[in-house]
């Protein structure tokens, strides 16, 4: 937040130091540039004509919505009157995020599907490879057909087409090529669970509708460290922020397709081993 030391130090005293943390700016430039960053997920202008309250939508709904209702509770406890500035908003053909939050099941399904449907295929030992190509190539396509979607059919999003759609393609990438990896090691059965876990657990705690702040601190970390949460922060990123913040999601989804990748490594050479006996 901007303002006077007295405001500043005023607002600190009113929030729970467990969930959120103030930090003082010396004037609104430097506000914005860090909503812009990704360093705040928005914040105040303290005046004695009123109060103006910066928020970034684009960063998480919840946290945004929160923030609007704080800065309205301190200009009227100031009897002073409120403005709401959006660093940055969705797109004007869907200002509340709404195709966002509906991107995570298509992700989710995009690493899932092309898994199963190669395995049928290409089975056994012989088509590691051919499944293996299926599926980045499968991740690739339906990356650009969801971004596509989002962004000229329901115009959630706004960025670099190619960029976006190349990140979302890994996010599939990175679910589907462990999928194959499990499969390849403990047949079905570890196919069946790495599925359950990214549904019913990377799911709820990817953060893609409310913004991965909003949750629980242990879960939301946990919630990031999988594809889907990973995945909805670099679409964030890349679709509102010009890339910024892409480098964590990027590493975390690279490990999970290398994991997988090593999973077929090893399932290979054990059936070579198998073969040669």
């Amino acid at each position: 937040m901007t303002g006077p030391q007295s405001a500043v130090d005023s607002l600190e005293a009113q929030l729970p130091d467990d969930e959120w943390d103030v930090t003082a700016y010396p004037d609104t430039r430097a506000l914005t540039r860090a909503v812009q960053d990704r360093d705040a997920l928005g914040g105040f202008s303290m005046e004695a004509d009123g109060v103006t309250v910066y928020t970034a939508a684009a960063g998480g709904q919840q946290a945004t919505g929160a923030i609007t209702a704080l800065g309205d509770s301190l200009a009227e406890r100031q009897s002073v009157p409120v403005n709401v500035h959006e660093v940055v908003p969705f797109p004007d053909d869907d200002p509340k995020g709404t195709g966002l939050a509906s991107a995570a099941l298509p992700m989710i399904f995009g690493g899932i599907l092309p898994a199963v449907v190669l395995l049928q295929l290409f089975p056994g030992h012989a088509g590691l490879r051919l499944r293996l190509a299926g599926v980045i190539a499968f991740a690739l396509a339906a990356g650009a057909a969801v971004t596509a979607v989002l962004q000229f059919g329901i115009g959630t999003l706004d960025g670099n087409f190619w960029l976006t759609s190349l990140g979302m393609g890994l996010g599939m990438a990175a679910l589907a090529i462990p999928f194959l990896g499990l499969e390849s090691l403990f047949g079905y059965a570890g196919f069946g669970a790495g599925s359950v876990v990214m549904m019913f657990l990377g799911n709820p705690l990817s953060g893609l509708g409310t913004g991965p702040y909003w949750l629980p601190d242990g879960w939301s970390t946990l919630g990031q460290l999988l594809p889907p949460g990973a995945s909805g922060s670099l679409l964030r990123s890349n679709a509102f922020f010009d890339g910024t913040g892409a480098g964590g999601p990027l590493l975390v989804l690279a490990l999970w397709a290398l994991a997988g990748l090593a999973l077929m490594v090893i399932a290979d050479r054990r059936r070579g081993k198998r073969a040669a006996a």
